[in-house]
């Protein structure tokens, strides 16, 4: 059996001070001028935090979980890693500082527990530290705030809505934004968007028209029309766009995998002689990113003669229409073909009827392809330049008419460029350069 002993003094020291004193409900430790110490390996509860940390000196360099009330160095030299929130109860605390003073290269994401939340972000989104020299100091309040910064060292953590994290394509940085580059069809999965998101700006061009074929003497076909080039940029604008990019306009993206749908190229019209059975190039493809369509550049006409109908097709840009001798008709095709906003491309030149019949080059993303006249290659519409890539690249250049003798027409890829015609000796047209889609977001500050 136990025996409990109730005292309200006990242990006096030297100076008659009771080390524990009971009054009422209230109990004192010690006496004035002493210091409390608990033995080793002793633990307490039930006293409170200070609104301090106990500081863990070893540096941390990989991901791992935070226990309450204590504070750790982060070391990201050699690379990034994840940081894990305690489950949270009010009160519980937690702080971080940047070891190296290399967050800025190798951030640190912040993660809370299940769907807590950071700041009072959207409950379970990380958040990310990314400032040289950075220390935090977080504090559990409740389900509405969850962690809650109470102070920041330079400056304020926010919780990962205002960041989005994807991936896809081809990756890469340019300054603080992420830029996702697709030369073929792939899937743009995006993993983390919350409140703050500023959304994706994207390039979409689609694939350019093939040229049309053509026949010996100038009788040559029409160009094919530039794929459809369609460009959104912030505003106020962080880069260089084309002068037809959509300021603001970047699209919302929520967590979901984005199909994104790259255009090949139409095909080149076959060229011979005799001229009756010359061909029509082919219609670009289509090129998508959420609710981005950019339209297939229209087909060049082909030459014919002594007649055929031998006008340009329709598209994002429309096709150049075929020479003839003395048939027709051969009108370029129409671009911005269906209507958007910012136009998508303009039409393709005319092409002519008179004994040399030439046809007119394929329309562009920014003007309208030259009408045939006599002589050789009768320039498409003008492409777009843009530094989404974070470098200046011309996109949807319209196809030529009339390549000179024994030169054979090329189309570069994933520039959605008109495919050109083929010259005066009965060749054949050449393929549309096949499209391309660039996203870019901002991913930090």
């Amino acid at each position: 059996m136990t025996s409990k002993i109730k005292v309200d003094n006990i242990n006096k020291v030297s100076d008659d001070s009771n080390i524990i004193k009971k009054c009422g409900t209230t109990i004192t430790l010690g006496a004035s001028g002493d210091s409390i110490a608990l033995a080793s390996g002793a633990s307490q509860t039930g006293f409170g935090r200070t609104g301090t940390v106990d500081w863990q000196t070893t540096p941390k360099t990989s991901t791992f979980t935070a226990s309450n009330g204590e504070g750790y160095f982060c070391n990201t030299t050699s690379g990034a890693f994840t940081v894990n929130l305690p489950a949270g109860s009010a009160g519980a605390i937690i702080s971080l500082a940047d070891y190296a003073n290399t967050w800025q290269t190798n951030q640190i994401t912040l993660t809370p527990n299940g769907s807590e939340k950071i700041n009072g972000a959207t409950g379970g989104n990380s958040a990310f530290l990314n400032t040289e020299g950075q220390s935090v100091t977080l504090v559990y309040i409740d389900g509405t705030q969850g962690w809650k910064t109470v102070q920041d060292s330079t400056s304020d953590v926010t919780g990962a809505g205002s960041y989005i994290i994807a991936s896809g394509g081809t990756p890469s940085t340019s300054g603080d934004y992420k830029i996702h580059t697709f030369t073929g069809p792939g899937t743009f999965t995006v993993t983390c968007s919350g409140p703050g998101s500023l959304g994706v700006d994207y390039l979409v061009v689609a694939g350019g028209g093939g040229g049309g074929g053509s026949k010996p003497g100038y009788h040559s076909g029409g160009g094919g029309g530039a794929g459809g080039f369609r460009e959104s940029v912030p505003s106020p604008a962080a880069w260089t766009a084309s002068p037809i990019a959509a300021s603001g306009n970047a699209r919302p993206v929520s967590v979901q995998a984005y199909t994104i749908t790259v255009g090949g190229g139409g095909a080149g019209g076959t060229g011979g002689n005799p001229g009756p059975s010359n061909t029509n190039g082919t219609v670009g493809n289509v090129s998508t990113f959420s609710d981005i369509t950019s339209a297939g550049g229209g087909y060049g006409g082909a030459s014919r003669y002594p007649t055929g109908a031998n006008s340009g097709g329709n598209g994002g840009s429309g096709g150049g229409g075929g020479g003839s001798n003395p048939g027709g008709p051969n009108i370029g095709g129409t671009g911005n073909t269906p209507p958007v906003s910012p136009a998508q491309g303009f039409d393709g030149g005319d092409g002519t009827t008179p004994t040399a019949g030439v046809g007119g080059g394929g329309g562009g993303a920014l003007g309208a392809g030259v009408d045939g006249s006599p002589g050789y290659g009768k320039a498409g519409g003008p492409g777009a330049t843009t530094h989404i890539s974070s470098s200046p690249v011309v996109y949807a250049i319209g196809g030529a008419s009339g390549t000179e003798p024994g030169v054979t027409p090329t189309t570069p890829v994933n520039s959605g460029t008109g495919g050109q015609s083929g010259g005066n000796c009965a060749s054949n047209g050449a393929a549309g350069g096949s499209g391309i889609v660039i996203l870019r977001y901002k991913f930090q500050n």
